[in-house]
């Protein structure tokens, strides 16, 4: 999950270029069936989520990869911001001895490196996990074009690696979002952060830009709503 540098290079910028991710944040949230008073936030970011938690909590550990944005996020009572990848040995250290009501993320666990080992170690320390992430089909057309491989997990990885631990449901959600001119619609492909680290080189940029004639982006997010553990 090395998406740390393009993430803190326009950390201050990221809230004007992630609607989607907004979008995803609110509905998450509002979807929950009970307010938790023990939570885990997993890439927690600048606070997409936790803007939208109107309760009271007794803690919430929030966890996001990129320093700059965990500066970025507000503060509050019992809220406790630190900066790890959650594909890492550190945070699962973390986290193993702790017990929490509810994991939440959005549009972050499309990065792991192995997110069923990451759903293994979680189903040790939760027994609900509400979550949103990004599939490959988000820039679909950008891929067929460039002919470059989707660096977001596909749907189905994503599926299997929570039903491997838990009975869940799936609901997959579609996104356009439109722009004035082909200048705004590349400027939120490098600024909006999901396109992680993948770069194209100058050909294939060129050819996108060329044959690029959609006047809207493409994304597909997943939501994971788990009903009980295996």
């Amino acid at each position: 999950m090395e998406l740390k540098n393009q993430f803190s290079k326009y950390a201050k910028e990221y809230k004007s270029y992630n609607i989607i991710q907004q979008i995803c944040a609110k509905s998450l949230v509002r979807e929950l069936k009970s307010k938790p008073k023990n939570i885990l936030e997993l890439g927690c970011g600048s606070g997409q989520i936790f803007s939208n938690i109107d309760w009271e909590f007794d803690k919430y550990l929030a966890i996001d990869g990129s320093k700059q944005m965990c500066e970025l996020h507000p503060k509050a009572k019992n809220l406790i911001v630190k900066c790890l990848n959650f594909d890492s040995n550190e945070f699962f250290d973390e986290i193993k001895n702790q017990n929490f009501d509810m994991l939440i993320s959005s549009s972050a666990l499309q990065w792991s490196n192995d997110l069923k080992k990451i759903v293994k170690e979680l189903s040790k320390i939760t027994s609900e996990i509400n979550v949103v992430l990004f599939t490959s089909n988000t820039f679909k057309t950008i891929q067929n074009i460039t002919n470059q491989k989707s660096p977001i997990l596909d749907e189905n990885t994503i599926k299997d690696a929570f039903s491997s631990y838990f009975l869940c449901e799936f609901e997959t959600i579609s996104y356009k979002l439109e722009f004035d001119n082909k200048k705004e619609l590349f400027d939120y492909i490098k600024k909006s952060g999901v396109s992680g680290k993948s770069e194209l080189n100058f050909e294939k940029a060129k050819k996108l830009y060329k044959e690029y004639n959609l006047n809207y982006l493409e994304f597909e997010v997943i939501f994971v709503k788990t009903i009980s553990k295996l």
